[in-house]
């Protein structure tokens, strides 16, 4: 004795998240939002632990300017002596892009912050006050005879005195806080940035296919 037997499966509900993840998949606008906002969110997180890896020192110079102009209550934290950078960082996102920049206005110095380069400057005359006493002796500095004090406009006893400033060079190390590294025409993704995306990628997919 022969015979069929018919065997019927339902795969109705299989169709529809199919055909759901299909639509999903179609309109990444959602991922890309992710990953936009995890790019950001490993910016702020590169200000916050002063580069991943850590970046280069302030220079001596910089670290006694910023001390002195803050009467030494400077956090001295680099790249947010201002805080005009990290708070210009924007980030954006569309059907097939995600997007992370800085700078606005200050772009030249957001660029150069990130890749590092050289600043010239002209050469320029500067006016020097220094404090003097009654008999308009200099004042020296305390612990240190060989230094002057210089005088603020405020300063009633001082003696002027202008100077030339030859031609110079200002060497900026790169201090890349944007997640990624290396030229900005062969960029490398940051250890941290890129596991963070993956995470960001596998919860679109899960949630495409509904898990």
């Amino acid at each position: 004795m022969s015979g069929l037997i018919d065997i019927i499966i339902d795969i109705g509900d299989a169709v529809r998240r199919l055909d759901r993840a299909a639509a999903i998949l179609d309109n990444p606008t959602d991922l890309y939002r992710g990953i936009a906002q995890s790019l950001e969110s490993v910016t702020e997180g590169n200000f916050e632990a002063q580069g991943r890896p850590h970046w280069a020192p302030l220079a001596k110079s910089t670290i006694l300017e910023r001390t002195r102009r803050n009467k030494g209550s400077s956090t001295l934290m680099m790249l947010q002596d201002s805080g005009i950078l990290a708070a210009s960082v924007t980030s954006d996102f569309g059907a097939d892009f995600a997007l992370i920049a800085a700078g606005g206005a200050a772009s030249d110095y957001a660029a150069i912050q990130q890749f590092g380069g050289e600043i010239k400057r002209a050469a320029y005359s500067t006016k020097v006050r220094l404090r003097t006493d009654a008999k308009g002796n200099l004042l020296r500095q305390a612990g240190n005879p060989n230094l002057a004090v210089f005088a603020r406009n405020s300063h009633k006893r001082a003696r002027e005195s202008w100077h030339e400033v030859g031609e110079f060079t200002i060497k900026i190390p790169a201090r890349p806080y944007l997640p990624f590294s290396g030229p900005p025409e062969a960029p490398i993704l940051q250890p941290e940035a890129e596991t963070s995306i993956m995470d960001v990628v596998d919860r679109f997919l899960r949630g495409a296919f509904g898990q």
